[in-house]
């Protein structure tokens, strides 16, 4: 069986992955999201994991034989007519069924690390979605209930409050674990957001590399593509998408071929310390996007990981109510002591 391919039209242009693909083959938001996460989607002649990658008029797009199921013109429009009217009868599904589904996701390891009547803290577990996207929620409308729980869906409950409303003022990477504080009024919220603006946040990563990066500081300006379909630095003066990027890098510990990294944040950019360090020589264990210069081979990785190994471990603030300086850390996961603990047997042995 054949691959599938499309090339993305001038309607198409500026759509998310997911969003093109679930329309293009009529599948669920999910099985959209898992095509491109288990690695099945191309985009040009690369590999693309970021369901969120915008997607610009004339790229072909690649999807590995036997993902989807495809109907020939007329099948389709006599399924969406069947379904038109089929929902007029379709049966609700039962306060029993959406607990069940929601119960379903309770595995979560998530630590409530601090909770006022202003803030909570929180400790993201790796996989974990800090929010629902502004467009994937508009998308959905009320469906959004049926999609996967967010961190932020999931911390009223695990607060005992689960009418209570938090407000979103940063999130961290779903495949990056670690700290995360949302405001619980309006007027914290402004606060904080203008202590992120500001970059006054106190934000440090702990980072396992594939080589040992130099202790310095990176500056640089970030587009959405850098030329290869990745976000990335660019040499270019003034782009009009471009962003200024800083990230202080400390080395706390070289071991043989891998490196156990501080970074601190002066910019909160999008995927900022991943591209940082695989630009500069020493992408995250298990980094499958930012492991590559423009065009080139990922760098290889013999380190097992299973996600891009960063840690969201220190978080500092002004207390939005008290102006209290409040500073919180956090010890990585199991799975990143796990590939440290292989780094450190390299040398040892």
């Amino acid at each position: 069986m054949a691959d599938l391919s499309f090339i993305v039209d001038r309607r198409e242009a500026g759509q998310t992955l997911a969003a093109v693909l679930k329309k293009r083959y009529g599948i669920s938001w999910s099985h959209a999201k898992r095509l491109v996460e288990k690695r099945h989607v191309r985009v040009g002649d690369q590999i693309e994991t970021d369901v969120a990658r915008r997607l610009k008029p004339g790229k072909r797009v690649v999807l590995a034989s036997g993902t989807v199921e495809t109907r020939s013109a007329v099948e389709t429009r006599n399924v969406e007519s069947g379904t038109r009217n089929a929902e007029k009868h379709k049966p609700k599904p039962t306060t029993q069924k959406r607990k069940a589904k929601r119960g379903n996701k309770e595995h979560w390891d998530i630590a409530i690390v601090s909770s006022d009547d202003s803030i909570v803290v929180a400790n993201k577990p790796a996989g974990l979605t800090t929010m629902r996207h502004r467009e994937e929620a508009a998308e959905f409308g009320k469906g959004k209930k049926y999609l996967p729980a967010t961190l932020m869906d999931l911390l009223p409950r695990l607060l005992g409050e689960p009418d209570c409303k938090l407000i979103a003022v940063h999130r961290i990477d779903r495949d990056t674990s670690g700290l995360v504080i949302f405001a619980r009024t309006p007027a914290a919220a402004d606060a904080l957001s203008k202590q992120f603006r500001k970059h006054t946040v106190d934000r440090r990563y702990l980072a396992l590399t594939r080589g040992v990066p130099q202790a310095e500081r990176i500056e640089s300006i970030l587009v959405p593509d850098r030329g290869d379909g990745r976000r990335g630095s660019t040499r270019k003066t003034n782009p009009p998408d471009g962003k200024r990027a800083v990230t202080l890098v400390k080395v706390l510990e070289q071991l043989g071929g891998f490196g156990l990294v501080e970074c601190r944040l002066e910019t909160g950019r999008t995927h900022q310390v991943r591209i940082h360090l695989g630009e500069f020589g020493a992408p995250l264990c298990g980094e499958r996007i930012y492991d590559r210069p423009i065009n080139g081979r990922p760098a290889p990785d013999g380190s097992g990981a299973p996600r891009p190994l960063l840690h969201a471990a220190r978080l500092g603030i002004v207390h939005p109510e008290t102006g209290e300086k409040m500073v919180w850390d956090s010890d990585p996961p199991a799975d990143f002591e796990k590939v440290l603990e292989f780094a450190r047997g390299t040398v040892e042995g």
